[in-house]
């Protein structure tokens, strides 16, 4: 991992906050609220701030879109929860509750829930939609995310 500078927008307040590659693994803080620029669990995605996570990373940013009412999104969440603590300095963890942003859900056309994407600089770069245990999540997750 070089030294060149990354953008990564704050998983508290939205802030984009340039930092460098090999301080990732170091707990960089925000320059503007103080907490860590990282989490170690999903962020809430919402109509709002989606757009901001998804096109001013420069680490790919990985969604899961889910409802309440649904069964297995519900039986997902701890897995997803998991690996976004296990991966917090590869991709930043998302999860978009699709009754409450129809909005964002529908742009991507969301159809069934759970869906899986990863977006790497405000592109889709891949899909999936179900459920997945740990180990095919992660095998998914390193086939698909690029390196930065």
């Amino acid at each position: 991992m070089s030294n060149s500078p990354i953008q990564i927008v704050c998983a508290h307040c939205s802030t984009k906050n340039r930092l460098a590659k090999d301080k990732l693994n170091n707990k960089p803080v925000c320059g503007k609220c103080g907490k860590s620029v990282l989490s170690t669990s999903p962020i809430t995605g919402s109509d709002k701030n989606f757009s901001r996570y998804v096109t001013d990373n420069d680490l790919p940013v990985v969604v899961d879109f889910w409802a309440s009412w649904c069964g297995p999104c519900k039986q997902f969440a701890p897995t997803f929860e998991q690996v976004a603590g296990e991966m917090s300095t590869q991709a930043c963890f998302v999860k978009l509750d699709t009754e409450h942003n129809q909005n964002t859900a529908g742009g991507y056309s969301i159809r069934s829930i759970p869906t899986l994407m990863i977006f790497h600089h405000g592109k889709e770069i891949a899909r999936m939609s179900g459920a997945l245990p740990k180990a095919q999540l992660t095998q998914w997750l390193a086939q698909n995310l690029p390196v930065v």
